[in-house]
């Protein structure tokens, strides 16, 4: 069974490309004490559907490329307010006003 991933999108710059950051936590076998991991995946994404901010879930598959080893299952989550977007440039221009 290939195994899963959930993280966030954090890079679509390459084509059928993205970037999934994976926070895990662990605890430190000395001292117990927890701290948190970040892992950087490359993944196959067929549509170009996955935007930067997106949470993701990935999975392990043959070696695509040269970094590439996991593919697109789904997206679990849109971000409400994308950086960039309509919405929230009108949010920045009414806080700007209100200065």
């Amino acid at each position: 069974m290939a195994k899963t991933m959930q993280g966030t999108v954090s890079s679509t710059k390459g084509d059928k490309t993205i970037v999934v950051t994976v926070n895990t936590r662990k605890t430190h076998p000395l001292y117990r004490k927890q701290y948190t991991v970040s892992t950087k995946f490359m993944a196959h994404d067929e549509k170009n559907e996955a935007e930067v901010g997106d949470k993701v879930s990935i999975s392990e598959c043959r070696p695509l490329s040269a970094r590439k080893r996991h593919t697109l299952d789904r997206i679990i989550e849109k971000p409400k307010l994308r950086a960039g977007s309509l919405a929230a440039t009108k949010v920045e221009e009414a806080e700007e006003e209100e200065k």
